[in-house]
């Protein structure tokens, strides 16, 4: 039903940066909450950063300051740049989202997640 395709991700160097993108499509009626995820080489999938609807977005502690997270809504596409990457950010990065659907006179919302994209930086 719907799409999430990431792009973006690869090698850098510590202290340089990375733009991740993520655009959903398919059948969507409106988008909430989008985000993004790292599940980091043995450790379980956390949250990085995530906007709602309105623009109003939160961090994990370790990327504030260096992170921004953005949307932009005619698109149905989230990014996020990275700058003044460090050794930990490395890791597998997956956007998700919020999806709402409208179908047979009711509203419904459903997550769905990306493939995936890699970031590894070097030291």
């Amino acid at each position: 039903q719907v799409q999430l395709v990431e792009s973006g991700g690869g090698l850098v160097q510590a202290g340089g940066s990375l733009r991740l993108s993520c655009a959903a499509s398919g059948s969507i009626f409106s988008i909430n909450n989008m985000g993004w995820h790292r599940r980091a080489p043995g450790n379980q999938r956390d949250l990085v950063a995530a906007v709602n609807s309105d623009g109003n977005t939160k961090y994990a502690d370790s990327v504030k300051g260096r992170f921004t997270i953005s949307r932009d809504n005619a698109k149905n596409t989230v990014y996020l740049q990275m700058n003044n990457l460090k050794p930990e950010d490395t890791g597998v990065y997956f956007c998700n989202a919020d999806v709402g659907h409208y179908s047979g006179g009711y509203y419904y919302s459903k997550p769905y997640w990306g493939q995936g994209t890699q970031v590894t930086v070097s030291s």
